[in-house]
Parts: C-alpha cells; structure tokens; sequence
C-alpha cells in the first residue's frame, strides 16, 4: 500500500509545532511495516535547515494552475531515514521567513495542495492513499473530488484528512472561491460554512474518513466548548470520524542514549537521573539540592496551556517546598508574572523565556515532575516525552493528556491527574505527587513504571494501517 503524506511542516527538515514531529515520525514508522510505502510531500521553504537542504534533489519542474494564473513549481526529493521526501518550490510562495502568517496563505498553500497532485503526473510512483493534515493541505481532497477524480491516472486514490487542532480552520472570504482556489461553482456548497468558506469543513466533508491524534479529541470536538464552531459539521459526518494517538520518537528521546542529557539512565540504572537534576539546577542557576522536587514546565505561556491555572495558586506551590523551572514564551502577561516570581524567590524559581530545545531536553530529564493543565490539548507530545524519562506528568484530564496519562491515586497509574478546569484540583494534584515523592521507594517505582509505558510510533502506525485498509475497501 502507498500513502502520501501531505504536510506543511515535517521533522528534520522545519518545524513550528507538533504537525512537523507527526510528519516527520507516522511515516518512518509505517515504512517499517510490511508491504507499506509512505512517502512525505511539503513546501520547499527558504528556512529549511541547511544541513537538511543539502540533501535535496532537483527532479524536475511543471506549471500548477492558481485559478487563472499558472505558476512554477519545482519538484526536489530528499531521503532520510528510509523516507522519501518531496518538495514543492515557488520562491514568490516560499521565499519568507517563516511558515505562516502572511496576507496570501490562502493563495501559497492553495498553490501547494494544487501542486500535490500535479506532482504526481511525474512520478513513477502512486498513492492509494492521499492523506491531508490541518486546513494548509485541507483543500487537496477538494481539488482531488471536483478536478483529478475521475483523470484515469488519479482513479482509484482515496482522501484522508487529520484535524491537528481545529482552532486553526482556514477561514476566507468567499470571493476567493473563483478568484484564487479556482474551485468550480459547483463546490460552493462544500466550501462554504456560517457565512464564509472553510477550508476544514469541506475537507471532513469530502474525505474518506477523519481522524483527529487522540481519542479523547475526537469526542471533545464533537462538544461546542472544543468544537470553534465545527461541531454540526462534526456530527453530521461524525461516521467518518476517529481518534488515533499520536506517538513520539523513542529513539531521538531515548535516555540511554540522547547525547544531549549529562548522564544516561535506564530502568534497570537509574542513578544518572539524579546527575541529571543537579545538572538542571546548576544550568538554571538554582542550588543543587537533590531534596526539594523540581517541577518542569516547557510550554507556551498562553490561555489554553492553562497558564492562569499556575498563575492562581502559584505562591501555594512555592510554599509547599518546590522549585519550579519554566521554559516558555508567549502572552507578554504570562511572561512578566514568572519573571517577577524568578525575582521574588531566586532559589526556588527559574524563568527562561523563548525556546531553546538542548535546555527542554534537560527539563525532561532533570525534573521531578511536569506540569501541564491544559485548558485543551488536542494530544500532546511533551507528557510523552516526560514519560520516557522518568519525569512524572501532572496533567488535567483532556484529550491526548487524559488517553496517556493515568492517575496512580487510583490504582496502576503513571503520574496524576485532575478532572474539572481549576487551580485548587491542580495544586491538589500536585500535593499528591509530593507526597509520594517523600517515600523514595514508592517514588522510583513510579519513575520505572512511567518509563515503560510505550508510546512509541509503532502502536500508532499498526492503527493508521488498520484505517487506510479500511478505507481502501470502501
């Protein structure tokens, strides 16, 4: 079985979010299953990572049609990792700093989905399966169902589309139906939703079937409260709909081997991990005293991350003898809050704004426990992450979180949880986790059972088959 994956971001080439970890893992592992071959398509963007550009290819050029204009598109190959990679270039469209943001995204990534399927006209190889990721590739089962279908070199393809978060839907103007996307009049009931068209909602409409990268997601959008408005579309397609978890990559984030930690551990040795807590401290500026529990948070400071949560009950968490190391940036508020709490308590707060990922990874490994309350987490990739080294995740019971994540209060569990969105079941959580921290056998017997836990690519990818041959059969 061939399976094209469509993305505008994928790992190692360029990344802004958890889309580039899915596309540049899902497709390495389902390459390892028999008789599957799964190749990546994406933007040939002026930022990809210069090492990385040295491994791409020329392999020809063509015209895509842009409504009524016809533009370049150069075609590049990369393989990494046992995974064929495609690039789509267009300097007008890609030359930019950045991903996305700018006034004519409706027109780059129209000229991308567009340019997908022209791509393959000069392949020698064909998907059965055309799988589109968030509102950027949304409208390649548009273009595939009104244009390419029934093209004998494209009969047969099924459409398959992953909604990543749908917070982001690829809202426009219905004035570009003709005047950029081309889309011929006879879609305009597919493409347009409450008063505008959406790229998101003619996807679900039109694809085989939907998946969201949690189970708990794909019932939560089909809530008001989730949904940013597609929960009537949801439901009436909702036969179409289904949660698959995401996965990490176990061996980039492996502490037996990640060469970016100050010492290795496993379940059977776990003495580096405490060197790794000193070595957190030291990094951060706090004194090294192995007693008091760190807590870890690597997020972006915004509302949806449950922020305000910790802001609220902040002082509470200090006084009850942890130290908190925070990795983040975001709403200017947020960052001036943890900022000011650095100032207020030197040894027991560490506060490094922006993005450095060598300092994430020594979170992961160095802390007691990471915290994340997220308002909403469509699944969430940093509690897996932690998992895997031994650091206990506080989390609130909401999509990927609540499917990874289980309270041991309750029996077999792998950190703690809270139902309900409120700072004090949070700082109870977390007065939980200390208490069992303070019995240091059963402590490392959580931190070895966590570290078991298997949330690698390999159970998501025997899912992703099981559906694409579901769908084939349709």
């Amino acid at each position: 079985m061939n399976i094209l994956y469509i993305s505008s971001e994928a790992q190692p080439f360029i990344a802004s979010g958890g889309l580039a970890d899915v596309a540049g893992s899902l497709p390495k592992a389902l390459n390892k299953l028999p008789d599957v071959e799964c190749h990546v398509v994406l933007p040939l963007y002026s930022d990809i990572k210069p090492e990385m550009r040295e491994k791409i290819t020329y392999i020809t050029n063509f015209l895509v049609d842009v409504s009524w204009r016809k533009q370049y598109c150069g075609l590049f190959k990369a393989e990494v990792d046992g995974v064929t990679y495609y690039f789509l270039d267009n300097e007008y469209y890609f030359s930019r700093p950045g991903l996305y943001g700018y006034y004519d995204d409706a027109e780059r990534f129209a000229f991308f989905s567009r340019g997908v399927l022209e791509m393959l006209r000069y392949l020698p190889w064909k998907p059965d399966i055309l799988h589109a990721n968030d509102w950027q590739s949304a409208l390649v089962p548009v273009y595939y169902d009104s244009i390419y279908k029934y093209q004998p070199e494209y009969a047969g393809m099924k459409t398959i589309f992953t909604i990543h978060n749908i917070a982001y839907q690829g809202k426009y103007g219905k004035e570009l139906l003709r005047e950029v996307w081309g889309i011929p009049e006879s879609m305009n009931g597919v493409m347009e939703y409450d008063q505008c068209v959406n790229l998101m909602k003619a996807a679900i409409q039109l694809s085989y079937k939907v998946t969201t990268v949690s189970p708990t997601y794909a019932q939560e959008i089909l809530d008001p409260w989730y949904a940013h408005g597609l929960d009537r579309i949801l439901r009436d397609y909702q036969f179409k709909l289904c949660g698959i978890l995401n996965g990490i990559d176990t061996d980039v984030h492996n502490p037996e081997t990640d060469t970016g930690i100050a010492a290795h551990y496993s379940v059977r040795a776990m003495s580096g991990k405490k060197k790794d807590k000193l070595d957190l401290l030291q990094e951060v500026g706090l004194p090294a005293d192995q007693e008091a529990p760190v807590i870890g948070i690597v997020s972006r400071l915004v509302a949806h991350k449950g922020i305000d949560l910790i802001q609220c009950v902040f002082e509470d968490i200090i006084n009850a003898g942890f130290r908190v190391v925070i990795l983040g940036s975001g709403d200017c508020g947020y960052e001036h809050f943890f900022s000011q709490m650095r100032d207020a308590h030197p040894d027991q707060v560490a506060t490094i704004l922006g993005f450095i990922p060598a300092l994430a990874k020594k979170i992961y490994a160095g802390a007691d426990i990471f915290l994340m309350p997220s308002q909403s987490e469509p699944c969430g990739l940093a509690q897996m992450i932690a998992l895997r080294y031994g650091t206990i995740p506080v989390v609130r019971e909401t999509g990927g979180l609540k499917d990874s994540v289980f309270d041991c209060s309750l029996g077999e569990g792998n950190g703690f949880t809270f139902a309900n969105y409120n700072a004090h079941e949070m700082l109870d959580a977390l007065y939980r986790a200390k208490g069992v921290y303070e019995n240091k056998k059963d402590w490392r017997a959580l931190v070895r059972y966590a570290m078991k836990c298997d949330y690698s690519w390999t159970r998501s990818a025997d899912a992703y088959l099981g559906l694409y041959q579901e769908v084939m059969s349709m």
